[in-house]
C-alpha cells in the first residue's frame, strides 16, 4: 500500500546540486504532502508595498522545496508527478522587477501588487476585472546530471522553471532522471499566470500540494511531457478572447509587438495604467505562435480572455 510523507515548509534549498540530501525518501507509487514559500521565501507579505522590492535579497529567491528522493530511480528512466491537490494559502502577488520580462526596457520602474485569494475562485485585480485561481507550481525539476550549485534559473530538459501553467490540479508532469534518486524539487507556485509570464512574475503564492511520485514503465523521452485532463483553459474559453499580433523575422521581438499592442488596448479600452496593463498580461493574456513556417515573417498573437471583465468585453478603439 502506499505511504504518505511531509516536506515541512523549511526543508528548502535554492540551486540544483546532488549533493542536497533528499528531505525524505519514497517508494515508487508514494504520496508526499508539500508546503512550499513563495518565490520571494517570504521575503514579500500581505503588507508589502512596492518599497518592499529594492530590500530583497536575490539569494534567496526561488526556494525550492526538497528534494525528494525517489527509490531505485536511475539515469534514463521517467519520473511521472501526478499534481493530486494543490490550492493557495490566501495570498499572493505580482511585480514588475527592473531588467527582467519581456518589456524590461519599456518598464524600468518597480511595481508590486498584492492579492486577497481567500475566496479561493478569483484574484480581483479591479472591481469589474477577476482573474480564475487556478493554482501550478512554476518550478518542478529533478536534479541535472552533475549538476553543483546550479541555479534555479534557467531550465532544461530535466524541467525546472518550466512556468507551464497546464501542470495544474490533475495533470501529470513526466521527466527524464538525470541522477539516481531523481531528486525532484518543486516550488515557485502561481495562483494564475498566462502562457508567457510576460512581466516575469505570475500571481506568487505559498502552497500546499498532494504529488504521486512513480516511475512508470515506458520508453525513455528526451525532455518533459505532460498529460492534462481536460481543456487548456477551461474557466475562461467559453468567454471569447481579443487578439493583437506581433510580425517579423525574429519571434522574440514579435512577441514584445504583439504585447505592447495588448498593453496599448488594455490601457485604451479599460482605462488600465501601462504598469496595471502589463502585469494583468502577465496574469492572464496567452502568447501563441500562430505562424512560423513563412520564413522570415513569422506571427505571434497576445490573447486576452474576455471572461475576466466583469463589465463586458471591448474590441479595438
Amino acid at each position: 500500500m502506499a505511504a504518505t510523507h511531509y516536506v515541512a515548509r523549511d526543508r528548502v534549498h535554492f540551486t540544483w546540486d546532488v549533493r542536497h540530501e533528499p528531505a525524505v525518501e519514497i517508494e515508487s507509487g508514494d504520496v508526499v504532502i508539500v508546503r512550499t514559500r513563495d518565490v520571494s521565501d517570504d521575503q514579500i507579505t500581505p503588507a508589502s508595498t512596492t518599497a518592499t522590492l529594492s530590500t530583497l535579497d536575490w539569494k534567496r529567491v526561488y526556494p525550492l522545496a526538497g528534494p525528494i528522493g525517489v527509490r531505485g530511480a536511475r539515469p534514463g528512466d521517467t519520473l511521472a508527478i501526478e499534481i493530486l491537490d494543490i490550492h493557495t494559502e490566501g495570498w499572493g502577488w505580482s511585480a514588475i522587477l527592473p531588467g527582467l520580462g519581456l518589456l524590461a526596457d519599456d518598464f524600468k520602474e518597480p511595481y508590486l501588487r498584492v492579492f486577497d485569494l481567500s475566496d479561493g475562485d478569483a484574484a480581483h485585480f479591479r472591481e469589474d476585472i477577476a482573474i480564475p485561481i487556478e493554482p501550478f507550481f512554476g518550478t518542478m525539476g529533478v536534479c541535472p546530471a552533475g549538476a553543483v550549485e546550479r541555479p534555479v534559473m534557467p531550465p532544461g530538459t530535466f524541467g525546472g522553471n518550466m512556468d507551464t501553467r497546464q501542470l495544474a490540479r490533475g495533470a501529470t508532469l513526466y521527466l527524464p532522471v538525470q541522477v539516481e534518486g531523481a531528486l525532484f524539487s518543486c516550488g515557485d507556485a502561481h495562483a494564475a499566470q498566462g502562457d508567457g509570464e510576460v512581466c516575469v512574475t505570475g500571481i506568487e503564492a505559498p502552497m500546499y500540494a498532494a504529488l504521486r511520485l512513480t516511475l512508470p514503465h515506458g520508453p525513455k523521452i528526451p525532455a518533459p511531457q505532460f498529460l492534462t485532463p481536460g481543456p487548456l483553459v477551461p474557466r475562461v474559453n467559453a468567454g471569447g478572447w481579443y487578439g493583437t499580433t506581433g510580425v517579423g523575422g525574429d519571434v522574440y521581438r514579435a512577441a514584445q509587438d504583439a504585447l505592447r499592442a495588448m498593453i496599448a488596448h488594455l490601457s485604451t479600452a479599460y482605462g488600465l495604467s501601462g504598469e496595471d496593463a502589463y502585469v494583468l498580461a502577465s496574469l492572464c493574456v496567452d502568447l501563441k505562435i500562430s505562424e512560423i513556417v513563412d520564413a522570415g515573417q513569422y506571427i505571434v498573437s497576445a490573447l486576452l480572455p474576455l471572461a475576466v471583465f466583469r463589465n463586458g468585453a471591448r474590441g479595438a478603439a
